[in-house]
Parts: C-alpha cells; sequence; structure tokens
C-alpha cells in the first residue's frame, strides 16, 4: 500500500479565491480542522507578506496538532540580493516552522520576461535559495511553477530548473499546471519523462482546475509516480481553483485499483464535515453537486431509482455515503413514486409499505402540493413534519395554533425604510397568546412576534437561528403575471446540531413567509422534545 502525501493550501492558494477573505482566526479554525482530519501538511500562508499570515503562524504555536506539520509559503531570493540577505527566505526561517514551500520558475520565459533576468541566474536563484533554506528546515518543497507550460516549451530547460532545487537539497520537487491549461494524457507523459531524467528525486503535483482537469490530472500524476498532491478542501483557489482534495481523497482512497492511502485509518468518513466546516467558515455556501461530499452526491430523485436503492443501495451509488461521512437523501418531488415515501418514511423511524392505504395518501397529497409549487426536495424538514401529521405521531402535536396575524407597514417620504409592525394571537398548550413586535421588514417582525408569544413555553427557541431566505417566482395567477404570480419561499434555519429547511407557497408572499418560518419553529421544537424523550429512561 503505498501513501500519498496530502499537502493542503486552502489557506494561502486557496485563500486566493476572489470570494475568500480569511482572518487570522478563521485561519486557525480551518488549520485545527484539517489537522482533525489528518491532513499531514498544511500551508498557512506567506510570512512577511501580510498581518494575516504574520498573525497565523505567530498564534498557531499556541495549539497542539496531532496529525498536521504546518509550513510557510515563499518565493526564490530577489535577483537583486544574496539568498542569505533576502528578507523573503529570512522571514521563512523566522516563521516558527520547520517545513516551507518556495516557488521558482521552471519556465525560461518566465525567467526572462517575469524576473528579467538570464535564464542561467535563474537557475543559480532556485539552487541557492533551496539550499540556504535547506540549513534551517526540516523540509523543503520546491514548486516548479508553470512546470508543464515551460517543459512543452524547453524542455531542457524545464528540467535544469528542477535539477538546480535538487541539487540544491529540495525535499520534493512540485510540478505546477499553474495556468491550468494541461491535459491528463499530456501529465502522464511528462511525468514519465521526468522519472527517468531524475530518477531519485520525489515528486509532486499542483494542479489548477481552468480546464476541469485539475483531480483527473492530479490522478494521473500519482498513477504517474508522484509521491505528493497539493490541493484545497471544496476546490477552492485562483480563478477556477485547485485540486479539490474533497474529491482527490477518496479517489485515491476509496476508488482506486492501486492500493493508496491518504489519512489515517478511517479518517476519510470525516471529509463530509470537514468540507462543510470549512465551507461555514469562509462564509461561502457549500456546492450541493459537488462529488462525495455535496449534499445531492447520493440524493435520489426518481421513482425507479429510488425503488432500486431500497432494494440494493449500490445499484445508483458507487460507494456508500457514510464512507465519506455524507448521508443517502430520498427526495420528495412530482418524479418520485410511493417508493419515495416508503424510503423517506423509514429513514425518520416509520416502517410502512407502499401499498398501505396511509403512502397512498401521502403520495396523493404530495403531488398536490408538488403541483402548487410546494420543493419537497429541498425543504426536506417540511416532508418530515407533513409524514408525522399524516401518520398522526406524537411528535406532530401543535406546539401553537395561529389565530390571526396582522402586518401593518407605514413609509413615510422622508423616512430611508418603513417601519414594519406585526400583532399576532397563537394558541399555545390552550392559552391564547396575544403580542406584537416590530423588526426589519414583515418577515422579521413575523419571526419576533411569534418567538415572543411562545418563547415563555419553549425557552429553547432562543438556540433558532434563520440562515438563509430565498424568495421564487413560481407561475401566474389566474392568468395574470408579474406581482399577480405565486411565490415560493424557502426558509434555511439551524441550532447548534442541525440545519433544516422548510417551505411555503402562496400569492402573498408574507403568507408563504409565514407558513415556511411556522414549520421551521415547529421543526425545532419536534427535534428538542424528541431527543428529550430518547434520554429518558425506559420505564420498567
Amino acid at each position: 500500500m503505498k501513501n500519498i502525501v496530502i499537502y493542503d493550501t486552502t489557506l494561502r492558494d486557496g485563500a486566493q479565491s476572489e470570494d475568500v477573505n480569511l482572518t487570522t482566526a478563521d485561519k486557525v479554525k480551518i488549520a485545527l480542522r484539517l489537522d482533525a482530519l489528518g491532513i499531514p501538511f498544511i500551508e498557512g500562508g506567506w510570512p512577511g507578506s501580510n498581518p494575516v499570515d504574520d498573525g497565523f503562524f505567530q498564534e498557531i504555536q499556541n495549539y497542539k496538532l496531532h496529525h498536521s506539520t504546518i509550513a510557510a509559503f515563499g518565493s526564490t531570493h530577489h535577483p537583486a540580493s544574496k539568498a542569505e540577505e533576502d528578507h523573503t527566505l529570512l522571514a521563512l526561517i523566522n516563521a516558527g516552522v520547520s517545513v516551507c514551500s518556495i516557488f521558482g520558475k521552471a519556465h525560461e520565459q518566465h525567467a526572462r520576461e517575469a524576473l528579467r533576468i538570464a535564464p542561467e541566474k535563474n537557475l543559480q536563484i532556485i539552487q541557492n535559495s533551496v539550499a540556504f533554506l535547506a540549513k534551517s528546515m526540516q523540509k523543503v518543497f520546491f514548486d516548479a511553477e508553470h512546470f508543464f507550460d515551460g517543459f512543452k516549451a524547453d524542455k531542457a530547460y524545464a528540467l535544469a530548473a528542477l535539477k538546480a532545487a535538487h541539487e540544491g537539497g529540495a525535499h520534493t520537487l512540485v510540478l505546477c499546471d499553474t495556468n491550468g491549461g494541461t491535459l491528463t494524457n499530456e501529465i502522464s507523459d511528462i511525468i514519465a519523462e521526468v522519472r527517468q531524467a531524475l530518477p531519485t528525486a520525489l515528486l509532486g503535483i499542483h494542479a489548477h482546475n481552468d480546464c476541469e482537469l485539475a483531480v483527473a490530472n492530479s490522478l494521473a500524476a500519482v498513477q504517474a509516480g508522484v509521491e505528493q498532491v497539493q490541493g484545497c478542501i471544496n476546490g477552492y483557489g485562483e480563478r477556477c481553483g485547485n485540486a479539490n482534495l474533497c474529491s482527490v481523497i477518496p479517489l485515491l482512497e476509496l476508488k482506486s485499483s492501486n492500493a493508496y492511502t491518504c489519512l489515517p485509518q478511517g479518517f476519510v468518513a470525516q471529509l463530509a464535515g470537514a468540507s462543510s466546516f470549512v465551507s461555514e467558515v469562509v462564509n461561502l455556501t457549500p456546492f450541493a453537486r459537488q462529488p462525495f461530499v455535496g449534499k445531492s452526491a447520493f440524493a435520489h430523485k426518481g421513482g425507479i431509482h429510488v425503488s432500486a436503492v431500497n432494494r440494493n443501495s449500490s445499484l445508483y451509488e458507487h460507494i456508500s455515503p457514510d464512507a465519506v461521512g455524507n448521508n443517502q437523501r430520498i427526495l420528495i418531488t412530482e418524479l418520485g413514486g410511493r417508493s419515495n415515501i416508503v424510503s423517506l418514511a423509514r429513514r425518520f423511524g416509520f416502517h410502512l409499505e407502499k401499498d398501505e392505504p396511509v403512502v397512498k395518501g401521502l403520495y396523493t397529497e404530495l403531488n398536490k402540493k408538488a403541483s402548487l409549487g410546494y420543493d419537497y426536495a429541498s425543504a426536506e424538514a417540511s416532508v418530515e413534519l407533513l409524514i408525522l401529521r399524516k401518520l398522526g405521531r406524537h411528535g406532530a402535536r401543535e406546539f401553537f395554533k395561529l389565530l390571526q396575524y396582522h402586518v401593518s407597514e407605514i413609509r413615510r417620504a422622508d423616512d430611508d425604510a418603513p417601519m414594519t409592525e406585526v400583532s399576532i394571537r397563537v394558541d399555545v398548550e390552550g392559552t391564547e397568546e396575544h403580542t406584537a413586535a416590530t423588526g426589519n421588514g414583515p418577515v422579521n417582525a413575523l419571526d419576533s412576534a411569534l418567538r415572543k408569544a411562545i418563547s415563555q413555553f419553549y425557552p429553547r427557541l432562543k438556540e433558532l437561528h434563520l440562515m438563509d431566505y430565498k424568495v421564487r417566482v413560481l407561475s401566474a395567477a389566474d392568468g395574470h403575471g408579474g406581482t399577480a404570480s405565486v411565490v415560493r419561499v424557502l426558509i434555511e434555519s439551524g441550532d447548534a446540531n442541525a440545519r433544516w429547511v422548510t417551505v411555503g407557497v402562496s400569492h402573498d408572499i408574507i403568507e408563504a413567509s409565514w407558513q415556511a418560518l411556522a414549520d421551521s419553529v415547529t421543526y425545532k421544537l419536534y427535534r428538542d422534545e424528541y431527543e428529550q424523550r430518547k434520554k429518558k429512561p425506559a420505564l420498567q
């Protein structure tokens, strides 16, 4: 079994995504999660280039890492200075790390036009920089920038750059497809030539995704004999991103015909959680259709698919979702049959057969609602509540019952924004509560009024937070479009333990919002009550 060294550069190359902005605290959080995932090397950033990275290298020293080694990143020394006097190299040495990566030009044209130096001098700079760092570092990785393009333009020079780094004492020579334009067959052929020219050197791959080949190119490089793969969680990175480690790792460990290991045994099952965690920290919506770790990776919508999956999940799943920490999802839509309902109900603990009258009734009701615009594929919490109510189970009891709400807005010409007020009457456990609240718009005011009315009965509602709110125009009403259209509202809510989505549909955007909001609150109360019942000891 061959070990492939994973080198994560989310905190450096991933942070170069145009929509990613990390603080020092963000970087520490991600580094600790990557350490828990078992990533061998975490590239923390470029010391000396900005306060955030400097703060990270200082702060991370306060934490004990169990699996990971922090690496610093920089460049070869400036052509006008000597290695031992260069600010970049000295910053790497003073960063408090034992491993660093430096990039240098492996493309003859870049040496001439970007650095504006003789190509021969660039080779000296590479060797001198690596040799100087190797005196102070346990490991120096050399990132051969633009290597594949450079190889295709001038093979001899690209290989000479690698040899200069190798003779300088580089631990691993990382071949970079910096522009992301190299095809997979070219990767394999070029690495075979590098292997022949430098048979004793350890090699790595750093692939960009400009042709959507970063993962494929990384796999091809491994098959061609490289020992290290660089990439980012969720494929973050400049332009189109870097090789997605959330795909590279399971492809190597779970799918490859060769025996590769990337993480400590069993740790790949943490991958989906790590992917979601990093998305949360960088404040980007997770990509639902991301292979292996995405929300839709093991989602089944078609009735024929679901019927087969109920018998044998491998019929429509290439691996078990548990292997990467993900979950199978059965979606309720107009394309699904009664098998979808049976499968979903079983997931919620109800063992039904698809010929039972209650299943036929649920199927009819769900299809009717789907035809009206209810998106139950996205709003699984609303589906669960609907099933509970239809089955008459205890968990679906009414925690509160709406009696009336009234929404009013006042907009004065000289005001910057309208003032919204909601009054609400609800029945809670047999007690009528009548409250009012203001808010930033009608949905916020509705939320505030409802919480005010029922929080004294259900104090844990303070844990509930609205994460996302989406409105979509669906269809015209009575032949009229525009403002007369039906709208669908999806509300994503969550607490410290889970996130869920609920749906509402109406011609009235406030009513649609109320439906989704009421379901969201009910689902939170249902989950809490269910967890409390599980903790109670069984009666003897």
